[in-house]
């Protein structure tokens, strides 16, 4: 799908699902000490799929 096809409103998802996508901060391990090292909500481009 071209960019100039997509609506504002779909970006605005699309950017705040790639935002929410992020690993875990380096100071949340530092001050865990290793414990939380995964993201529960981490999505894989390939496995999970966006809601419209």
């Amino acid at each position: 799908m071209a960019n100039r096809r997509k609506s504002h409103a779909r970006k605005i998802r699309l950017f705040r699902a790639v935002k929410q996508n992020r690993r875990v901060p380096a100071w949340v391990l530092q001050r865990t000490s290793r414990r939380v090292t995964r993201h529960p909500k981490r999505r894989s481009w390939r496995r999970g799929h966006l809601h419209k």
